[in-house]
């Protein structure tokens, strides 16, 4: 479908396009060109609620590093399409839609960088598309989800009360995600909710399909899939797992057997964030850097 319209912001661009899914959503995503640097794209997955507004400050940054980088709209979330049968929420679907976003923006091999949701489908891609995936950035997720940040997804995603302007937004913001990221400032909190939220008729309202959370807690309860056999398929890829050192989603445990299984695994743990980092910081950039330096 192509390019609708270009942006400029501090002197770098990006595109919006689109894409149409094989059961016939219209699909967005950002791509952030870097015209002739001979260097392998990367593709940004967001988290389960999340969209691809959370990788513009990282996506910036990789692009003046010489990357292109493309950041989708999961269906459901953002500018994609809402699905009117919510059952389709899941990974399977999910893995439908990169294939053909991947066709349709001409880039066969990527290097993925998945945070929460988003690594999940890193790991899924590498077990069932190995050619197309050549290294990930698994950024606060594993083969193991902990039962209580599981839990707590499950009572939240989708069942927001309606806000009625942005200081209301920028507070339940707060309340989702302040004891995962303690030390934002109100400038900070503010941009998140820019990229939490849509304005609709002049009211802030979350940038995602509610029923997400129905599909969320349509699986059995208490239920987490076992992983580690679909993490195995990473075991010939370079590979970097980030954890926010307060995350009640990836484990302290989990991510040093995370290590034990791939002894070759970088790793980063980000002081004083939760579920997840925002792959802002100073220490995740330079990590990110180091990592992406390895490779083509």
């Amino acid at each position: 479908m192509g390019v609708a319209t270009e942006h400029e912001l501090n002197g770098t661009a990006w595109q919006d396009r689109y894409f149409e899914s094989s059961d016939g959503l219209t699909l967005y995503y950002r791509d952030y060109p870097a015209p002739e640097s001979g260097r392998l794209p990367l593709m940004c997955l967001p988290g389960l609620t999340r969209n691809s507004r959370d990788f513009e400050a990282l996506a910036l940054w990789l692009q003046r590093g010489g990357r292109r980088v493309l950041t989708p709209d999961l269906r459901g979330r953002g500018r994609s399409q809402y699905d009117p049968n919510w059952s389709n929420y899941h990974p399977g679907t999910y893995l439908g839609d990169l294939e053909r976003l991947q066709a349709a923006a001409a880039a066969e091999r990527v290097i993925v960088i998945g945070t929460s949701l988003g690594g999940i489908l890193a790991m899924l891609i590498a077990a069932t598309r190995p050619a197309a995936i050549v290294g990930a950035v698994l950024n606060d997720v594993g083969p193991e989800i902990a039962p209580e940040g599981l839990q707590r997804i499950a009572q939240y995603v989708g069942r927001h009360a309606p806000v009625r302007n942005w200081e209301e937004a920028i507070a339940q913001a707060q309340s989702t995600y302040g004891l995962a990221l303690p030390d934002l400032t109100l400038a900070d909190w503010q941009a998140l909710a820019r990229r939490s939220y849509i304005e609709v008729d002049g009211v802030p309202r979350l940038d995602m399909d509610p029923m997400i959370g129905d599909a969320v807690r349509a699986a059995p309860a208490g239920a987490a899939p076992d992983l580690w056999p679909v993490y195995a398929a990473l075991a010939p890829l370079p590979v970097l797992a980030l954890r926010g050192a307060l995350s009640d989603v990836l484990s302290e445990a989990t991510f040093e057997r995370m290590a034990r299984e791939k002894p070759d695994l970088r790793r980063l743990s980000v002081a004083r964030r939760g579920h997840p980092p925002l792959l802002d910081e100073p220490e995740c950039l330079a990590a990110i850097d180091e990592f992406l330096s390895t490779l083509p």
